[in-house]
């Protein structure tokens, strides 16, 4: 006699804790809604102030909670909008010093939004100098 196996399917998907949101997302509801009462509350503004920035926080925590572009959550796209903020955006290549007595040099200089890059060559005694 034979033995079967169920194999789990779901393995990337996280799991539900209280009405279709997972733990992450109740967690983040619950600290957007204490910071947005802490707003409406604890504030030194007028009423009018302290609404406005506790109604900014609950739509932030709205988005944050419940909006998942290509079903991601949203902090993952700030990270990745972060990372990209903080990579430069020249590249600069260049090759090791060579060991013998004609020194030469190439630079490659990448820049992503100029539409026509035009490579000039220059030399300079011994040494070549490539740059776009």
């Amino acid at each position: 006699m034979s033995q079967r196996h169920e194999i789990p399917t779901h393995l990337n998907v996280a799991d539900k804790a209280f009405g279709g949101m997972t733990m992450r997302q109740l967690l983040s509801a619950a600290i957007g809604l204490a910071l947005a009462y802490g707003a409406a509350r604890d504030l030194p503004l007028l009423l009018a102030g302290r609404l406005v920035i506790a109604a900014i926080v609950l739509v932030a925590t709205l988005l944050l909670v419940l909006w998942r572009p290509a079903g991601r959550p949203l902090e993952d796209w700030v990270f990745v909008l972060l990372r990209y903020w903080a990579m430069p955006r020249v590249a600069v290549w260049r090759p090791r010093e060579l060991a013998d007595s004609r020194r030469v040099t190439h630079e490659v200089v990448l820049r992503p939004f100029e539409s026509a890059i035009q490579p000039t060559t220059t030399t300079k005694g011994d040494a070549h100098a490539i740059t776009a």
